[in-house]
């Protein structure tokens, strides 16, 4: 059976997402567009040996919609034969657009696929879809869909985590972040985006809050008190959680991850096609899973999805060198190095998504190229980048240096 490489990967920088942050005035098939033709341009890919274009994309209506990566990747110049799609998985879409880049490859579907996401959260609003389990009570009662903040706040009541913790960890995300940035950790694989133009809008993470201090945090409002009491979502999730008497609402726009767009691509292929491209691969993929757990709480599912993973590449966490996890919310993270035996500094070295934003459907495919990066800034061998996402699934990649 065939082996899956990473060749190279490429992201934007993450914007603001609402009017007047840096990438707004981009739409999101330009922003999918230009990853897609630097990615192409930098590894002067001959775009005839990729198979398809997959991406993530969480809400595909508006500018959204259509079939983007197959539009998006003619406009870059690519091959008219390669084909594309997309895909929902929720916040797990990017990551889950690389494994099935990877499995197409491993089946013999193909020499090389790209794969990655897009998400322009300044234009296309989060829930802009109104799908069921966000608008029909009928889908929320038999699925026990509850927002994710809801949950959020019920782990750290739950694991005792209190707010000083949370606004502890944030912090710690945005030292990091800040600190990557300024010794030039993300230069090699941030592509600047331009306008028509031809003028840089970003070229840096804008999110990023450097300096931000414990005071700073403390005085940002919980987000989910109010709809947790108001549309009585907590006396629902008290429902599923009888042992807690109240759910302490901790979680903060500081200490949550950042609303952005962005874009990213990863370069997938075999073997054989490190001989046809000329290009050498940086990263093997070892394992992947998705699993689904409990639907209210949400946001638990990494660390039974990391072990299914690591059951699944013959290997115990101690083997993996460096963690990338989403940063939802600071509960998830904390509950994870809890919950495996972690230690902090082995886990989002360059900073997370509290730091730089989540851009949605983008996220995984980044928080990849970012471990990888780190692997080999580092001179370390493996990697497990895990997400948790709505309805209870998380989804986990393990990667290995090459």
């Amino acid at each position: 059976m065939a082996e899956a490489f990473i060749y190279d990967h490429l992201r934007t920088p993450r914007g603001k997402g609402r009017p007047g942050g840096g990438l707004n005035e981009i739409t999101p098939i330009e922003l999918a567009r230009q990853v897609l033709a630097g990615l192409s341009a930098r590894s002067d890919l001959d775009t005839a040996l990729v198979e398809d274009v997959i991406m993530g994309i969480v809400t595909p209506v508006g500018e959204q919609g259509c079939d983007m990566p197959r539009i998006a990747a003619l406009l870059a110049g690519y091959d008219e034969r390669v084909t594309g799609i997309q895909v929902n998985r929720f916040c797990a879409s990017a990551l889950e657009s690389v494994n099935l880049a990877a499995a197409k490859v491993i089946a013999g579907d193909g020499m090389a696929v790209v794969a990655g996401g897009v998400e322009s959260m300044s234009r296309v609003p989060i829930f802009g879809d109104g799908g069921a389990c966000y608008s029909d009570p009928s889908a929320n009662w038999g699925s026990w869909y509850i927002p994710q903040g809801i949950g959020a706040d019920t782990i750290a009541t739950m694991e005792g985590f209190s707010r000083e913790t949370l606004d502890t960890y944030a912090i710690e995300s945005q030292t990091r972040a800040a600190h990557a940035w300024e010794n030039g950790w993300f230069d090699r694989s941030i592509l600047p985006v331009r306008d028509v133009l031809g003028e840089v809008v970003l070229a840096r993470d804008e999110h990023v809050r450097a300096g931000t201090t414990l005071a700073d945090l403390g005085k940002l409002a919980p987000v989910f008190a109010g709809m947790g009491k108001r549309d009585g979502l907590d006396a629902i999730m008290l429902q599923r959680y009888p042992e807690i008497e109240t759910i302490a609402h901790l979680h903060t726009a500081g200490n949550s991850s950042g609303i952005v767009d962005g874009a990213a691509a990863v370069l997938v292929g075999n073997a054989d096609f490190a001989a046809a491209s000329g290009l050498k691969p940086r990263a093997r993929i070892r394992a992947f899973a998705t699993i689904g757990t409990e639907p209210a709480i949400m946001l638990t599912g990494p660390g039974p999805v990391s072990r299914k993973a690591l059951a699944r590449a013959g290997m115990e966490i101690s083997d993996i060198d460096l963690f990338e996890v989403n940063e939802a919310f600071a509960s998830v993270v904390l509950r994870y190095m809890r919950e495996m035996g972690i230690e902090p500094d082995r886990v989002n070295v360059a900073g997370g998504a509290i730091a730089m934003g989540h851009p949605l459907g983008a996220t995984g495919a980044m928080i990849l190229g970012t471990v990888i990066d780190e692997l080999e800034r580092r001179d370390l061998n493996t990697a497990l980048v895990t997400l948790c996402a709505a309805a209870g699934m998380a989804i986990a990649t393990i990667v290995e240096r090459v």
